[in-house]
């Protein structure tokens, strides 16, 4: 019965067994270019090789700077069919900050896209007592000059190696196969150690009916970046279910996006809620309906109800879903068509994130760790535990606060309908407490965003000498509005104290490297006005 083990190596035959002719579309270097997986993976068995050259061996980080294209597909597959570490960093974050995580993950060999100038030095000439080579990928000339470490060209590193199929080791399903860091939204990055087993089944999970449902007839654009917790696992579940995969290239703008889920008919896109307002936007004002799509996928932040709206008046399938880089990511799906006694009930059922997926075991629990009730409104911690949730944060001492008791807390603030459904009210650190009543941060954006002038909303907690803490709001406007009129829209909808004492309009609201609103910027700005 147990002839195999639950290996990323499982996926990779299959795909090369009975998907040669499934294609990877890349829009890199100006241009879209097309292979097939057999292509692919020939590029793929040369990488192998030079990773070996390079004196990369089981258990090895290889770290990653780079955008969604085949370059960075073709590390993903030939690291972990080598039994290294993939280790995907932030490109957005600080040069020191990215330097300091690879210094942590102890990276051995670093992959860094030619247009992160400033990065491709950083690393290039930091002090990384693990690091031997860098390896650019790329078109043009990075101009370095001193650097501690080779820095090698990718296209002439593959040319160099031999044409013979790489003979890859047997591998362990315990054996780690990636690693990622979380996006510093609340202090220093913490990292994530995944097992070849938690990757394997969390791909399976992606395939479910009930979750996205990837399949073979697929063709699927991961928007949300590969450093972002391997692009929601998406590339690992199109290999094992033979998809055809769309990866949309260097900082593509809503007009690059658009252009490839028309012209490559995406069936199934995933992105955070900032990116899918511009391409809906842009949708609407040029009139390019979408019919191959399936599944639009809106994550990494809560989906505003506007933007709900707007994918139903366009025929735009779009769910909600939640994770988190502690869970690899996937933990909520959310439905995308109401089961609700009326039109409304059914919409605030599909604003919930959703629910649990299966594979993963959770409850939700009070201050005083009993599980609160099922009944919509009463809030509680989220805690979890599965296959592919972690167990500790890699040597790191903010492990026995986040994992206790065989469960990973999540700092999450939920609660949970007679149905199962979850809605994310805040996070521990966002929740605001004014005058001992809760207030969530969430429902006030989202709120804010419903209001016809509202492009965009934020809304923190301040320090109250009277009340603790209260609410202040930033906006994003597309038309005029003021302060007092958009805390009188509030005021309909919540209790009185739950209103923003401050709304103040802004150019844009910071967002952090994964396209979250950055509320730690927001909070700093607040205190330098105070």
């Amino acid at each position: 019965m147990d002839s195999s083990e639950l290996t990323l190596a499982v996926a990779y035959q299959r795909a090369r067994r009975e998907f040669g002719d499934s294609q990877v579309v890349s829009r890199i270097d100006g241009t879209v270019v097309t292979h097939s997986y057999t292509e692919l993976f020939a590029r793929v068995d040369r990488l192998a090789w030079a990773l070996t050259s390079l004196g990369i061996g089981p258990g090895d980080r290889v770290g990653t700077l780079a955008w969604n294209h085949h370059r960075h597909l073709e590390i993903y597959l030939a690291t972990t069919s080598c039994g290294a570490v993939l280790h995907t960093i932030n490109l957005r974050l600080p040069a020191d900050s990215a330097v300091g995580i690879a210094r942590h993950a102890g990276d051995k060999v670093i992959f860094v896209d030619v247009d992160q100038a400033g990065l491709l030095e950083a690393v290039a000439t930091a002090e990384l007592s693990n690091l031997r080579t860098v390896v650019r990928m790329g078109a043009a000339d990075a101009g370095l000059t001193a650097t501690r470490v080779p820095v090698l060209d990718y296209e002439a590193l593959l040319a160099d190696q031999p044409e013979a199929a790489f003979g890859y080791p047997e591998l362990d399903e315990r054996m780690p196969a990636a690693t990622c860091y979380s996006s510093a939204t609340t202090g220093i990055p913490k990292g994530v150690v995944y097992s070849h087993r938690g990757l394997l089944m969390h791909s399976m999970t992606l395939a479910l009916a009930d979750t996205w449902a990837i399949s073979r007839r697929d063709t699927i654009l991961p928007v949300v970046p590969m450093f972002h917790v391997n692009a929601w696992g998406l590339p690992f579940t199109a290999f094992w279910m033979g998809s055809r995969l769309v990866l949309p290239g260097v900082r593509p703008a809503a007009a690059d996006l658009l252009d490839l889920l028309e012209h490559q008919r995406v069936t199934f896109a995933a992105a955070v809620p900032t990116i899918w307002m511009d391409v809906l936007r842009l949708v609407r004002a040029q009139g390019r309906p979408l019919p191959s799509l399936r599944l639009v996928v809106s994550g990494g932040a809560p989906l505003p109800r506007t933007l709900l709206e707007d994918a139903d008046d366009l025929d735009i399938p779009m769910i909600h879903s939640y994770g988190m880089t502690e869970a690899a990511p996937l933990v909520l799906v959310g439905q995308s068509q109401g089961a609700a006694a009326s039109a409304a009930d059914a919409m605030l059922r599909r604003l919930r994130q959703g629910a649990v997926v299966p594979g993963l075991d959770y409850r939700v629990v009070d201050d005083d760790g009993n599980s609160v009730p099922r009944d919509g409104t009463t809030p509680g911690e989220l805690q979890l535990r599965g296959p592919w949730v972690a167990e500790e944060y890699e040597r790191d001492a903010r492990s026995a606060a986040a994992f206790r008791d065989g469960w990973y807390h999540t700092g999450d603030i939920v609660n949970v309908d007679e149905d199962g459904y979850v809605k994310v009210v805040d996070r521990v650190a966002d929740v605001i407490k004014s005058g001992g009543e809760w207030i969530s941060t969430v429902d006030l954006e989202n709120a804010l965003m419903d209001h016809p002038a509202v492009r965009s909303a934020a809304v923190i907690g301040v320090p109250d000498e009277r009340w603790q803490e209260r609410p202040r709001a930033y906006v994003v406007l597309d038309s005029d509005a003021t302060g007092d009129q958009l805390r009188e829209f509030l005021m309909e909808r919540f209790p009185k104290f739950w209103v923003p004492d401050v709304v103040q309009a802004l150019p844009q609201i910071p967002l952090t490297s994964v396209g979250k609103f950055d509320k730690k910027a927001l909070r700093q700005q607040a205190a330098e006005e105070r």
